[in-house]
């Protein structure tokens, strides 16, 4: 991403409790086409990001208040987190602050005095990467994949809308020590090594974890009902019609069918005949594929 690039929709939060500093960065910024947004101290900065998502965000340590580092902890924690790279620009330069700073949930660390290329340049990368992040979030959601990520004590620091909202809607406490400990272990082992964590309705599957690190899981949510009556909703079908197409799914011929029902091979094939029109194909094989989408949806 070039810094011509940035003009586009970009809105840089700068924090700082010094005049000078915050007229100097913002100055730079809107030089750049970049929206600019300041705060004072932290507690301002986090109601701020309630209101408004910005792009990035320019953090001074020592402020007021909360510090720069308590700031970041607080915007980057929770399901709810802040998105937005947050880079820290500040006058400590020992390398405990930098430490601090980092593990706090910063992507970067400039020192003071500031020179004004770096800044845009430093901000064009943590930007790119940050909308790449936020499209493929955006992407399981459109797709309506439903992935979490959990920290490894099992503390939900993102999700898909559809895994927050189904997650959200249960009680886990009383299954506290024990989902803890399942996170854990997806943490210490390989995913074909962890079996899925099911508590309720909810089915958890180990996917992986990142250099974050993060445990990815995805949740699925069981439903009651049966097979041939989620075909039957999904197409439109009679309980008979489902009956076969479900069977039919599990690669059964005609003459199974009819057996397993207790119905003539003509009974069948006029179902079939029906179930083809209803669902808007003309042979078993697409029949087979669009039915098995729907079932493996569930």
């Amino acid at each position: 991403m070039r810094p011509s690039d940035m003009s586009q929709n970009c809105i840089a939060l700068v924090v700082d409790d010094n005049p000078e500093a915050l007229g100097m960065v913002s100055t730079a910024l809107e030089r750049n086409g970049i929206t600019v947004l300041v705060a004072t101290d932290g507690q301002s900065a986090i109601d701020l990001t309630h209101r408004v998502r910005p792009d990035v965000i320019l953090m001074d340590a020592v402020m007021p208040g909360l510090s720069g580092f308590e700031t970041c902890r607080t915007l980057k924690s929770g399901p709810d987190a802040v998105m937005a790279p947050i880079i820290f620009m500040t006058g400590l330069s020992d390398q405990e602050h930098i430490l601090e700073g980092l593990s706090s949930g910063g992507v970067d660390y400039i020192t003071k005095p500031v020179i004004v290329e770096e800044l845009i340049a430093r901000l064009s990368t943590h930007i790119a990467n940050s909308r790449l992040l936020q499209s493929a979030r955006a992407a399981l959601d459109s797709s309506g994949r439903s992935v979490l990520a959990f920290d490894l004590d099992g503390t939900l620091l993102w999700g898909s809308s559809q895994a927050k909202e189904t997650f959200r809607s249960f009680d886990l406490s009383h299954h506290a020590p024990a989902w803890r400990a399942w996170i854990a272990s997806c943490g210490r082992q390989p995913v074909s090594a962890v079996l899925p964590y099911e508590v309720g309705p909810l089915t958890f599957q180990f996917m992986g974890v990142t250099p974050v690190p993060e445990v990815l899981v995805k949740l699925i949510l069981r439903s009651s009902d049966r097979k041939e009556d989620v075909l039957a909703r999904q197409f439109d079908l009679t309980p008979r019609e489902a009956e076969v197409l479900f069977w039919l799914t599990l690669g059964k011929t005609n003459r199974d069918i009819s057996s397993i029902l207790g119905l003539s091979a003509r009974t069948v094939n006029k179902h079939l005949e029906q179930v083809f029109q209803k669902m808007g194909i003309d042979n078993r094989t697409s029949a087979a594929v669009m039915a098995d989408r729907v079932l493996n949806a569930q």
